[in-house]
């Protein structure tokens, strides 16, 4: 029931379209989400992972799935991140990888949905320490159309792999095109 009104609300109150799911085999990736220029790039994600039924997921600071919203968290995908121990983010991240049999986790690598000039590296090195695929996903506001593109692993060589990677983002356009990374 709730797969219907999210496929009525994207497709036909929004007029959206989701292209490239046929990687959906891929269990484990992180997912590049860009460009994330607005609020609004929460519920398209939210909606996407409801008509796709795939398991999508994000991360967030342990204390956030406390009482009262800990049950909604987890239930759109949130996992708690422990940096206890001394690990940084990469490899607590990393970590979660290893404890799940499918983790799909969506990365927006901008960091913000304010203007930036370029993107954060994190996304980059958590797929390589995890050993995972990096999936491109474009919420094209232009077009009206999340795209996602085929699963890359990374060499190791970011600079290189970024240019790869940004293939997937000419010519897309966020809700507000200013704040977004120009590639």
């Amino acid at each position: 029931m709730k797969k219907q009104l999210y496929k009525f609300i994207f497709f036909k109150l929004m007029g959206w379209k989701i292209v490239g799911m046929e990687n959906a085999e891929v269990k484990k990736c992180v997912l590049m989400v860009m460009p994330h220029t607005s609020n609004h790039d929460f519920y398209l994600g939210i909606l996407t992972r409801g008509i796709s039924g795939l398991e999508m997921n994000w991360v967030g600071k342990k204390e956030l799935f406390n009482f009262p919203f800990g049950y909604y968290f987890r239930n759109v995908g949130g996992e708690p991140l422990d940096r206890r121990g001394g690990l940084n983010k990469v490899d607590s991240i990393a970590a979660i990888f290893d404890r799940k049999e499918v983790f799909r986790l969506a990365v927006a690598p901008e960091g913000t949905r304010k203007g930036v000039t370029e993107i954060k590296t994190g996304f980059y090195y958590i797929a390589l320490k995890a050993n995972v695929p990096i999936v491109t996903v474009a919420f094209d506001w232009g077009r009206k159309e999340v795209s996602f593109g085929k699963p890359f692993y990374p060499t190791g060589d970011y600079d290189s792999d970024l240019e790869i990677l940004k293939q997937h983002y000419k010519g897309v356009l966020g809700k507000i095109p200013e704040n977004g990374v120009s590639f």
